[in-house]
């Protein structure tokens, strides 16, 4: 039997777990999927040794840049963005062991906003600087949109702040990714807080949370006439391509 797994710490709410071994019980595959909660970075090469039938991990946090150091190889997208929450586990003659890391979110949003991109869709304002926001950045890259982050502070000259988002700052960018926990269940009465009043029909608003279904940031790019779309799509599809990486 092939095992798989996902490392974080604590691993409470897992999307991966369910779906995966529900999937491997529907397409009678044999394999297990299994959390592996560890408290330490320092166990995780604990966990590869123990497991001589593991495939494949996904990585949650806080380990999507802890777990770099460990690996043997990164995939050209995953060193650009710094993150890892795929990793390969590839065994070779003798016991060794080769590690390889990927960004799954990477292709999840890409493959999951590229349909809604229209030939004004140029310009992108990222809401947020946390980890996601930077597989967003470079997926919107290489569907060529050129994209700024939105910060509460200022870090430096490439991050605007939320105050700064002007009348020709928002006709500018017509495409506009939340990628803060803002609006997530159970405070679903929060959201970015953008001049939502100069939203048009011209703009997309994808929002990477899923729960609830209709974000606030969402409603209220929609009352303007904006397109709007949340993240579950982009969450199987990470799902589908991590599956992809471990059998390819």
């Amino acid at each position: 039997m092939q095992k798989y797994g996902l490392i974080g710490y604590p691993l409470k709410h897992s999307f991966s777990i369910g779906y995966f071994n529900e999937k491997f019980q529907s397409e009678n595959i044999d394999a297990e999927y299994v959390n592996f909660e560890i408290p330490r970075i320092e166990d995780f090469m604990e966990v590869i040794e123990e497991n001589p039938d593991l495939c494949g991990l996904n990585v949650t946090i806080p380990y999507k840049e802890k777990v770099i150091p460990y690996l043997d190889e990164l995939d050209k997208d995953t060193a650009k963005i710094g993150a890892v929450n795929v990793i390969k586990i590839l065994r070779q003659p003798k016991g060794k062991v080769k590690l390889v890391g990927y960004n799954s979110d990477i292709i999840g949003f890409t493959r999951s906003i590229e349909p809604l991109l229209h030939p004004h869709h140029t310009k992108a304002l990222i809401l947020g600087t946390g980890g996601a926001s930077k597989a967003v950045y470079h997926g919107l890259a290489n569907l060529g949109v050129q994209s700024t982050y939105v910060s509460r502070t200022k870090k430096n000259n490439d991050i605007l702040t939320y105050s700064e988002l002007t009348p020709e700052v928002m006709a500018e960018h017509t495409v506009i990714v939340n990628t803060t926990p803002l609006g997530m269940y159970p405070k679903v009465d929060f959201c970015p807080d953008i001049p939502y009043d100069l939203l048009t029909p011209d703009h997309l608003l994808y929002d990477l949370l899923y729960n609830p279904n209709e974000t606030l940031f969402m409603k209220k790019g929609a009352e303007h006439g904006a397109s709007v779309k949340n993240g579950l799509e982009m969450l199987l599809l990470q799902a589908f391509a991590a599956w992809e990486i471990w059998n390819r």
